[in-house]
């Protein structure tokens, strides 16, 4: 017998669970289980919202013996290149969770490697790929390989990993825009825009 959840690829895993729909009530509830205490998960969500943008889904990952080890929320809005829809995944994790990764389309469980490789192999280290703020300081972020469909970056931001992962991949040009993400265990704006749920949060990946 084994109580764990399990993946064949990747063995014991925490579960991912993903709201149906959003809402300023179904936000509420995840926050209530993301911020139990003083080691809360951070739920990152662009803010101020570009125009055009909305919050499009809400979800998790752990069970009632770990806690919440990870939180993403999407959101939808016109690329900015494209003119098209685009939608963009924000995940933050703890080590050794791997739902970033999965995300972002990348083997292995934390992206430590791909940011290594992204710096530079020997020859000098090279810049971030895109510069936000995250809490309220500076972060930057290293575009890592992905599918070609998609742009996934990498960061830390509040000791845990970051990940923003944007659909169709000339979306992530958006992270270019001086975005600055707001930790909605901090609270959440009351001017939030919700949208219909994400097709890549709920399974399209």
């Amino acid at each position: 017998m084994h109580s764990a959840w399990r993946c064949n690829d990747c063995g014991d895993v925490h579960p991912f669970h993903v709201a149906q729909h959003i809402g300023p009530e179904i936000l509420d509830s995840v926050l209530r289980q993301a911020a139990p205490g003083p080691e809360r998960m951070p739920l990152w969500c662009p803010w101020p919202l570009p125009p055009g943008w909305m919050v499009t889904g809400v979800g998790w990952a752990g069970d009632d013996r770990s806690g919440v080890r990870a939180t993403a929320l999407s959101c939808t809005g016109p690329d900015p290149l494209g003119g098209g829809p685009a939608d963009l995944v924000l995940i933050a994790e703890q080590p050794g969770v791997g739902l970033g990764t999965r995300f972002a389309g990348i083997p292995g469980i934390d992206p430590g490697y791909l940011i290594a490789e992204a710096l530079g192999d020997g020859g000098g280290r090279r810049g971030p790929h895109a510069k936000i703020k995250a809490g309220g300081h500076p972060t930057p972020l290293w575009c890592v390989k992905s599918p070609e469909d998609r742009s996934a970056y990498v960061s830390e931001a509040r000791g845990m990993w970051l990940y923003a992962v944007a659909w169709p991949a000339s979306a992530g040009y958006f992270l270019a825009e001086h975005v600055v993400l707001h930790d909605l265990t901090d609270g959440v704006p009351p001017e939030l825009v919700y949208g219909a749920p994400s097709p890549y949060l709920h399974g399209r990946v």
